[in-house]
């Protein structure tokens, strides 16, 4: 199981996990980015996007990883239920709690659901909380996100208690696609003092200074995207400060 995985390797040290958009780049793109992130030592891949079209090569591209990366979970992050694939792993089911729109929060879930039975993937609880971050990404504007302030450790806290208080496995943090600031680590730390589950941190992380930040100050996964896309190297650099 790849929850069981993850959870044993989280006992260790920190985790990494690699975007990766079909939208954003070709199947071959893709494959070479993976390979690169996993060399690095990512410890699973994250597949998804923010719009409809997604699903044109979604099923291609999941193939293809593991295909070549059997080792690495290869994890779904569906903006809706239209994201699945039968041939991925694990699939991050998500409500995205400070959304205005309970399509985002329930009902993609509850379309959801019966393909994720039928498929035999392996769902993976997750409160999703999106953030202001100084630049509207594709996702925030289409879940309708009601963003929280970047600077209200207080409210964050009370939305990452109600997820662990739901029995969700993880509370992703999310700064959103180009951010151009990170989470505070602020929030962060006031996450960590607070929840016992895992803290995923996402969005704004381009190098390795500040990956370390969100780790020190109480994250327990990052996650890269839009680095990975533009510049390789700094995503490999990332993980690797990850891994010290």
């Amino acid at each position: 199981m790849v929850l069981k995985e993850l959870t044993k390797k989280l006992r260790k040290e920190k985790l990494h996990f690699t975007l990766i958009d079909p939208d954003k780049q070709t199947i071959e793109k893709g494959i070479e980015l993976a390979k690169k992130s996993k060399e690095a030592g990512t410890d699973a891949f994250m597949v998804g996007g923010s719009s409809s079209t997604v699903i044109i090569n979604l099923d291609t591209l999941i193939k293809g990883l593991k295909s070549v990366f059997p080792e690495v979970p290869v994890i779904l992050f569906p903006y809706s239920h239209a994201g699945i694939s039968k041939y991925a792993d694990a699939i991050f089911f998500m409500s995205l709690l400070n959304s205005r729109n309970t399509n985002f929060i329930v009902e993609e879930q509850l379309k959801g659901a019966p393909l994720i039975k039928a498929y035999n993937l392996e769902p993976i609880s997750l409160g999703y909380l999106m953030f202001e971050s100084g630049n509207t990404c594709t996702s925030q504007f289409v879940s309708d996100a009601k963003l929280l302030p970047n600077n209200n450790p207080e409210l964050a806290v009370a939305y990452a208690l109600t997820a662990e208080y739901f029995g969700m496995k993880f509370i992703y943090l999310e700064a959103g696609s180009g951010a151009k600031y990170s989470i505070s680590n602020k929030v962060i730390s006031a996450i960590k003092n607070t929840v016992d589950i895992p803290i995923i941190v996402g969005g704004g992380i381009r190098d390795k200074e500040t990956a370390r930040e969100k780790v020190n100050a109480g994250a327990d996964i990052i996650v890269t995207g839009t680095v990975n896309e533009g510049n390789q190297s700094k995503m490999v650099e990332i993980i690797k400060e990850i891994k010290k």
